[in-house]
């Protein structure tokens, strides 16, 4: 029995492809030409990729996201003719959407527990109110990885580069962070 769409017709292939790759020849197209210099590509290109880049912008910096966003445009405008492999394009852009966003963050305003999202909306209310609280008692430099690997799902590759940090000393933040948080929480509940 084969799948149809609502309208009981066969799906298309619009309907079956992930919408990353259905814009993969595009991409594919556009980025030699961006790099080569031809600016209607290059307009293309930075169109395409605007709503994935002020969408991750935005879930790490609610309050500034459309600066986060502009500084990431500027970004990647400036370091498009250093992306060589077209299929890296989208983990590139997502990269340089976080980085600036954290670097926006940490220059207009600190992170704060509170513009975290709703990680417990039908759990326990007061569970929340705690992990803000542990989370506020932490060092800045701590509450950025833990809120970039928890909340943003970030692997230590990704959030070393967002954060414009050596892979170890993101790993090294990420172990004491959560020994931190850890300890706080029964700290908390004793």
């Amino acid at each position: 029995m084969s799948s149809t769409s609502q309208s009981g017709a066969e799906p298309c292939d619009a309907d079956v492809i992930p919408l990353r790759d259905r814009h993969a020849p595009q991409v594919n197209a556009l980025l030699p030409r961006a790099q080569a210099g031809d600016c209607q590509a290059m307009d293309d290109l930075l169109r395409h990729v605007a709503p994935l880049v002020v969408r991750q912008c935005r879930r790490v910096t609610q309050r500034h996201g459309s600066d986060a966003a502009q500084e990431a445009m500027l970004a990647i405008y400036r370091g498009i003719h250093g992306l060589r492999e077209p299929r890296a394009f989208y983990s590139w852009a997502r990269a340089i959407a976080v980085r600036e966003a954290v670097r926006t963050r940490r220059r207009l305003g600190e992170f704060a527990a509170e513009d975290l999202p709703d990680l417990v909306q039908d759990a326990n209310p007061l569970a929340a109110v705690h992990i803000s609280d542990v989370l506020d008692r932490l060092p800045n430099h701590h509450r950025e990885v833990l809120t970039l690997r928890a909340v943003y799902g970030l692997d230590e590759q990704e959030m070393a580069t967002a954060l414009a940090l050596p892979l170890g000393t993101v790993r090294s933040r990420l172990y004491r962070a959560r020994r931190n948080f850890h300890d706080a929480w029964h700290q908390q509940s004793a």
